[in-house]
């Protein structure tokens, strides 16, 4: 909660995607409002199910990312739907997001581009996290 999200926004603002799962949600909309970002829209990836794994009564087979922003900045273009079946998948399986997600981003928000808890870089992106080579800086 502490990250000094506001410092990367730019002067028009930015737009905030914070991926969460179904324990956490309450958490994260606590994290949006301590960060200073107003929530606009939550985005569901509906993975297929790989069995019962760790949960309550339903395994879990959902992830959410919730869309906020500061400032002003305005969206470049429009989805048709607010939940994606994304395949699983890559080195980092276990909590690595789908690719399509960052390719989603880009086209519905202008750069530049952070991702912060980065598992590996993107081309045109900066990065920061205990497991990629950061090319951000954050003051923390």
């Amino acid at each position: 909660m502490a990250l000094p999200i506001q410092s990367l926004a730019d002067s028009e603002g930015c737009h905030v995607y914070l991926w969460t799962t179904n324990k956490y949600l309450p958490r994260a909309f606590q994290v949006l409002d301590i960060w200073g970002v107003r929530y606009g829209q939550m985005l569901v990836w509906a993975k297929t199910p790989m069995g019962f794994g760790p949960g309550g009564a339903w395994a879990q087979s959902t992830e959410y990312c919730l869309v906020g922003r500061i400032g002003s900045l305005k969206y470049r273009r429009r989805f048709d739907s607010t939940w994606f079946n994304w395949p699983r998948g890559g080195p980092y399986s276990h909590s690595q997001k789908p690719e399509h997600f960052l390719d989603m981003v880009e086209m519905v928000s202008p750069g530049p581009y952070v991702e912060l808890f980065a598992r590996r870089h993107r081309l045109g992106w900066d990065v920061w996290g205990n497991e990629s080579a950061n090319t951000a800086e954050l003051a923390v």
